[in-house]
């Protein structure tokens, strides 16, 4: 009698052929054929149960940019997947590689809005790169091929696909061995293109170069710095993409992000050729698009992106050319002119280092402070993350990022992000300092996770920052609505004594001398750990505070 399997069999065998090695879920009745297909396999993938499906879907966003692989999810149906669709949202603007699995109805209860039923494919095909449904065990093999085909290929992003449960425990003929992953294409820059853009920059007095997106590989990096050295040309990096290029390299000139340094902004403004890699230069970078005109583009862009689709979509472009970071950056090693840019180099350079400076505030912790210290003392390879909040500004302009996966956080904006992708990222890379940021609003929207990270003793440091306030919001309310404080004034719980009722250990801290000795004391502590940071409304964020916003 020939031997069969089931969907849910050939769905774990299809994932362990295509290198997965550990999974993100909230288990749910949907998906019960995969939790018990899992068990037989589960010294060969890690399964990571979280206490929120955004939690989960947000720990699969941070394998993926983490790796450079798909970060795998499962949810269930209904509840579970809408929960989850803020991290497929975050892989999208984010470009990185995800794929979610959700539970779904039985093939004959669809289309009668049966229990928790939503049609897939139209609530995530917007925000997806793919949203299906696999309705035939014999060609699960097939889906999920094409399902990290998509994921990686062009400009990485989500994939979402529905497992009917009964498809799931249906059999088949198991003849047919897993499809392995194929290898990923990607255009590349070829002489004349490599001809255009040397002579361009031949031409140029000003240039700047522009790093960001994903898909930065150990090699890129390696070669884009090389191109980068031997032109003595200035670099900026863009929105939480500070870790393409160690911030310490005389070259990089600051990050394009909410609240960017004047002076790096005057620079760009008056550049006469922008070179683009990888990066969309969505709203946030091109500063609400305001940094540059369509007619400006036209004359000095030269945009190199994997996705042809994102080129001339919002920019023309002088030059534009279809290429991933390794090939462009491999074709763009060769090039060397000398065009006398150092002083320009030399001056953006100064510029960045006076704004990284620590700055007075008029409370009693300082948190640009305490972000200087955490630059003397933590280890090269550590991992910051955050989620969103006016607490992320100190973090991003004081910390001095290395190249490769140093900076793990969401270009979407989401809150809740920074506790779980912490997590994930200790738990792939175990031996290194992972330290996680979160605003007081932000860390209690995923303050359950630490839940996780006791199970998976994922040894994370979180430092709370704590100012009472949705701080973002507060800061534009006193802009625009001066001293008419409506809706983001919050109430918070003794986070120090939170995080003990989870096992970690934790601390008070309500001066800026004191955070040393408690970060050198979680450092040492043997376990996950928390330090409650309380902050003052007032320093809203770094160079502005309330009084000045009234107009005091």
């Amino acid at each position: 009698m020939p031997k069969t399997r089931t969907g849910a069999v050939a769905l774990v065998e299809s994932l362990i052929a295509h290198g997965v090695d550990r999974i993100f879920c909230v288990p749910g009745e949907s998906y019960l054929a995969v939790l018990d297909a899992l068990y037989d396999v589960r010294d060969q993938v890690a399964l990571v149960v979280c206490r929120h499906e955004a939690g989960a879907a947000n720990m699969a966003e941070a394998y993926g940019k983490l790796t450079g692989r798909p970060g795998v999810c499962f949810v269930t149906r209904g509840p579970g997947a809408t929960h989850a669709s803020i991290g497929v949202h975050t892989a999208r603007q984010d470009s990185t590689p995800m794929i979610l699995f959700i539970g779904q109805v039985a093939r004959g209860d669809r289309a009668r809005e049966a229990f928790q039923e939503i049609d897939y494919r139209a609530f995530f095909g917007p925000i997806a790169k793919w949203a299906d449904e696999i309705d035939q065990v014999d060609r699960v093999g097939e889906f999920i091929a094409r399902g990290f085909a998509t994921a990686t290929q062009g400009r990485m992003g989500p994939v979402v696909l529905a497992l009917p449960e009964d498809m799931l425990t249906e059999t088949a003929p198991a003849a047919q061995a897993p499809v392995k992953g194929a290898a990923v294409t990607s255009g590349a820059i070829d002489s004349a293109g490599i001809g255009a853009i040397t002579q361009r920059m031949a031409a140029a007095r000003r240039p700047m170069l522009i790093l960001g997106g994903s898909g930065w590989t150990p090699a890129a990096r390696d070669n884009i710095k090389h191109f980068i050295e031997k032109n003595d040309l200035p670099t900026i990096l863009s929105f939480r993409r500070k870790d393409v290029l160690d911030n310490d390299h005389p070259c990089f000139v600051g990050d394009l992000g909410l609240g960017p340094n004047p002076k790096l902004i005057a620079h760009l403004k008056a550049a006469d050729l922008v070179v683009a890699i990888g990066a969309r230069l969505g709203e946030n970078p091109s500063q609400a698009y305001g940094l540059f005109t369509p007619a400006q583009t036209a004359a000095l862009l030269i945009h190199i992106h994997p996705d042809p689709e994102e080129l001339n979509r919002v920019w023309p472009t002088a030059l534009a050319f279809c290429a991933d970071p390794d090939h462009a950056a491999l074709a763009l090693k060769a090039v060397e002119i000398q065009g006398g840019w150092g002083a320009l180099r030399e001056t953006a350079r100064r510029d960045y280092e006076a704004w990284t400076q620590p700055i007075e505030v008029t409370g009693a912790v300082n948190l640009s402070t305490i972000v200087a210290h955490l630059n003397e003392v933590t280890r090269k390879d550590a991992i910051f993350t955050n989620g969103a909040g006016n607490y992320a500004a100190w973090l991003h302009r004081f910390v001095i990022h290395r190249a490769g996966g140093r900076q793990v956080a969401p270009t979407s904006g989401a809150m809740g992000y920074g506790v779980p992708a912490a997590i994930a990222a200790k738990l792939i890379y175990p031996d290194r300092e992972v330290i996680c940021f979160a605003g007081d609003g932000c860390f209690l929207m995923s303050a359950q996770e630490l839940a996780t990270a006791a199970q998976y003793d994922a040894r994370v440091i979180f430092i709370v920052v704590d100012n009472g306030s949705y701080g973002t919001i507060r800061m534009h309310q006193e802009r625009d609505y001066p001293a008419r404080v409506s809706g983001t004034d919050i109430a918070n719980p003794d986070f120090a004594a939170f995080a003990r009722s989870f096992g970690l250990w934790a601390e008070t801290v309500d001066t800026s001398a004191a955070f040393a000795p408690a970060f050198a004391a979680a450092r040492a502590c043997g376990n996950a750990a928390l330090l409650h940071v309380k902050t003052s409304v007032e320093d809203i964020a770094p160079g502005r505070t309330i009084t000045a916003l009234r107009g005091g």
